[in-house]
């Protein structure tokens, strides 16, 4: 087992495993608590302003609780690892089971999609946020910001527990690791193929869209942490992200699909 090496946080891990002493593990629960605080800002940077924080907050705590009493300390593994595991799993089914995405919301995704569909068919392109806006009568923010509010329900979809008995992780789906010795070659091939197109994809946006996405989705950085590394604001931040997200919308949900399928 991997823990924190400060003596306290030794000796509060050594009271919990060997006489689960709650007082330690609220000394954990609070040690730890940067984890929770890390993934509600992650998640909440994709959701519409009128969920509650604090609500993710709570989701997050029950995950982190869940983890502390339910880690195996004879696994190789780190606990902070294993807590992130728990702690995103937790807010995503608090937020399925809350239905955070509003009834007028879900009608003007849908509106979008269509829009978007025939727009394309259209223009033989995909259309720009522009183009959808001034076909719903919408500002183009709204637009990708209603983009976004799709893109966050299909993850929350292909993360849903399959509705198996015998089905024992927590997590969901999109925190099983799959074993590549069981895809077969031409899936391997076409993942690879699809991933070298949101590559290219991604290539195809401006340069600070492509630092913003870099930055937030492989350096795991916090909207607030992007703004302070290129001297801007977080709001200026989220925006540039919602039009990368945009952009990359039909690419992202393909590979979202792959990652069902697995």
């Amino acid at each position: 087992m991997t823990v924190d090496k400060s003596p306290l946080v030794k000796t509060l891990w050594a009271n919990w495993l060997n006489h689960h002493d709650e007082t330690a593990a609220n000394g954990l629960m609070e040690h730890y608590m940067y984890l929770v605080r890390f993934h509600v800002e992650r998640i909440s940077s994709n959701l519409p302003s009128h969920v509650n924080d604090d609500d993710l907050t709570s989701f997050g705590m029950m995950g982190l609780y869940d983890a502390l009493h339910k880690f195996q300390q004879d696994r190789n593994l780190k606990f902070d690892t294993y807590a992130s595991f728990r702690i995103r799993g937790a807010i995503m089914d608090g937020l399925r089971k809350e239905d955070w995405l509003p009834r007028s919301i879900r009608e003007k995704t849908k509106m979008i999609e269509q829009v978007s569909q025939e727009l394309e068919q259209l223009y033989q392109r995909e259309p720009t946020a522009e183009e959808i806006a001034d076909k719903l009568q919408m500002t183009t923010e709204e637009v990708e910001e209603r983009t976004r509010d799709l893109l966050m329900a299909n993850v929350l979809s292909i993360e849903e527990k399959p509705n198996h008995k015998h089905y024992d992780h927590k997590e969901g789906i999109g925190y099983t690791i799959p074993d590549d010795s069981s895809i077969l070659p031409d899936e391997r091939m076409l993942k690879s193929e699809l991933k070298d197109e949101l590559a290219e994809s991604i290539r195809q946006l401006t340069e600070k869209e492509q630092l913003v996405v870099s930055l937030f989705y492989h350096k795991d950085l916090t909207f607030t942490e992007i703004g302070q590394v290129l001297e801007l604001t977080t709001s200026r931040i989220s925006q540039i992200h919602r039009k990368a997200i945009f952009k990359l919308r039909k690419e992202l949900q393909k590979l979202q699909a792959i990652s069902a399928d697995n």
